[in-house]
């Protein structure tokens, strides 16, 4: 929290000392913990615009933002800590001079970010966010480009969060689910998206050879998701088989369970049943 002993200089200096001193705290903390390296790095932002597929962009001019929501850097600074705490002296200078014209009351420019979704990434105006955040303010004024990708930034607060999106991206782009299906597959595991393609693309494959017809991407996705995934979901859901896991483990799981059982791509109740007889006998909950 801001201290003010009536002389701006020293304030200004005790900011800048009192930022250190919690950026390395923080760092220690850190390493007690045993938490993931990336718990205190800023999120970079052409590696998110990677991973959530850029679309298009557009300006939105000055607004008032939340300091919270600016996790990111556009030309990954590893000047400040994702708190925007200094981590060494090399910017003291700079920072102090931008205190003292803060605690002077004097105007301070906007910054310049970046938003996707919710989150903002700055690409001019990392010091004074850092003064800001040290001042205990809770608003920045920003000018803002909002940027639109495919996949919607939800689920990011580490830079570890962004292989789930990457592997995401790339299932959708081979099974271009939208609306309601889109939404309903999820994945923990990300590298289980790749599994999941080649699964889709094996059905409609067959889908293809059954009815003679040549399919594309869209329509073979509309009808797995339709013909195939919702049924057997709420099949699994009526058995109880569902667990702990998300809807889409649970019929990968259950998926594998069947042709390695009864080598059959069909569905049916009979087929449910053998599964989880299976299971229960074994004491398997399909959690590897």
């Amino acid at each position: 929290m801001r201290r003010d002993t009536g002389f701006p200089v020293a304030d200004a200096e005790s900011d800048f000392l009192r930022a250190r001193r919690r950026q390395v705290m923080s760092r220690l903390a850190t390493w007690l913990r045993r938490e993931p390296d990336d718990v205190n790095i800023m999120l970079p932002f052409h590696e998110v615009v990677e991973a959530l597929g850029m679309a298009s962009e557009k300006r939105l001019g000055l607004q008032s933002i939340r300091l919270d929501s600016i996790v990111g850097s556009v030309d990954r600074t590893r000047d400040f800590d994702r708190r925007f705490r200094p981590t060494s002296g090399r910017v003291r200078e700079r920072w102090q001079r931008l205190a003292l014209a803060a605690r002077r009351g004097e105007s301070v420019p906007p910054i310049e970010v970046y938003r996707i979704g919710e989150l903002h990434f700055i690409m001019d105006g990392h010091h004074r966010v850092s003064v800001a955040h040290a001042l205990g303010l809770t608003t920045i004024d920003a000018y803002v480009t909002q940027v639109i990708t495919r996949i919607n930034s939800s689920g990011i607060r580490y830079r570890g969060d962004l292989i789930v999106k990457d592997y995401r991206r790339l299932f959708l782009d081979r099974v271009p689910l939208g609306g309601e299906a889109r939404a309903a597959v999820v994945l923990s595991d990300p590298w289980h998206y790749a599994q999941l393609g080649e699964h889709v693309e094996a059905w409609g494959f067959r889908l293809m050879q059954d009815t003679g017809q040549f399919l594309d991407r869209a329509e073979i996705a509309r009808r797995w998701y339709a013909d195939e995934y919702t049924p057997v979901v709420a099949m699994l859901r009526q058995a109880d088989m569902i667990g702990d896991r998300t809807e889409t483990e649970a019929y990968m799981w259950v998926a594998a369970e069947r042709y390695r059982l009864i080598r059959t791509h069909r569905w049916d109740a009979e087929v449910i049943n053998a599964v989880r007889e299976e299971t229960r006998s074994h004491g398997r909950t399909g959690r590897g």
